[in-house]
Order: C-alpha cells, then sequence, then structure tokens
C-alpha cells in the first residue's frame, strides 16, 4: 500500500510552517474554527493548517477529504489568483474537495458560511459514507481504509 495513502498526503517538511499558522491564524480563520469547525461542530473533525503535499490547508476534514481555504486580501492579486488555482488543482488531484471564502464573507456572514460548509459536508458524506466496521463514526473512515480492507477479503 501506498505511504501518501495513509496520511493523506502528508507533508512533514512543511509541519514547522503548518505550526506557526496555526499559532498566527487571521481573525476569519480564527472565527471560522470558533464557531464552526472546533469540537466537531459540523459532525466531522477538522483539522487547522494541515500540510497536503506541497501546500497548507487552512481546514481540513480527512474522513471526508474536504479542504477549506480562507482567502485574505492578497488573494484578490492576479498573482494569487493562479497560485491559488494551481493549489486547488492539484489538491482535487489528490482527491480533495476544496471551499474557499473570503474572508470579509466570514466575519460578516458565518451563518452563510456554516450552511455551505453543511451542504458540502452532505454531499460528500455519499461520496465518502462511514464503513459499518466503524460504527458509522466518519472519524475513523478513510477511502484508504476502505481500499485496504477491500484487500483484505481479496487475500482470503
Amino acid at each position: 500500500m501506498h505511504t501518501h495513502c495513509n496520511n493523506n498526503h502528508y507533508n512533514k517538511k512543511l509541519q514547522p510552517f503548518a505550526n506557526k499558522l496555526r499559532r498566527n491564524m487571521t481573525k476569519a480563520e480564527a472565527c471560522l474554527w470558533k464557531y464552526a469547525l472546533r469540537a466537531s461542530g459540523m459532525g466531522v473533525p477538522f483539522r487547522r493548517e494541515r500540510p497536503i503535499g506541497h501546500f497548507i490547508a487552512d481546514f481540513v476534514c480527512l474522513p471526508l477529504k474536504l479542504v477549506i481555504e480562507v482567502d485574505g486580501v492578497t488573494h484578490l492579486y492576479a498573482e494569487t489568483q493562479v497560485k491559488d488555482a494551481q493549489k486547488d488543482k492539484e489538491l482535487k488531484k489528490m482527491g480533495f474537495a476544496v471551499l474557499r471564502f473570503e474572508d470579509n464573507v466570514v466575519l460578516s456572514n458565518i451563518d452563510f458560511v456554516i450552511g455551505v460548509i453543511r451542504g458540502k459536508i452532505e454531499e460528500l458524506k455519499k461520496v465518502h459514507p462511514p464503513t459499518p466496521a466503524s460504527g458509522g463514526d466518519l472519524r475513523t473512515h478513510t477511502h484508504c481504509e476502505e481500499r485496504k480492507r477491500r484487500s483484505i477479503e481479496l487475500n482470503f
């Protein structure tokens, strides 16, 4: 089995940068974390500032392979938009869905943002359903666990 599959493309080399970002969240990121994503406020676990491939995702739900990005004013620049598009493309190649929100939308309309995230979670639950072996708990299910289970069944 491929190592990258077991850890959802975790990039240990980016960990020091992720730790720094985690300690220095923007106001919008802190708001989204506090009011929506922390402590499974959405019913599924999220992590902050997680290295994935060559990128650091603002927030990620690994069982559903959902990345959430909160974009500040610098993301309005053409150069940054090109980088964002490349990041989204690479994350999608790795099997992740990506939601992006401008920071002013997070700060001024958190209920709208929560609604969009909840809708995406429900959509992704159909693509990444919990396994019976996990008791229906999304926190313990990943695509790779399902692949591993199937592989074991085929070998018996």
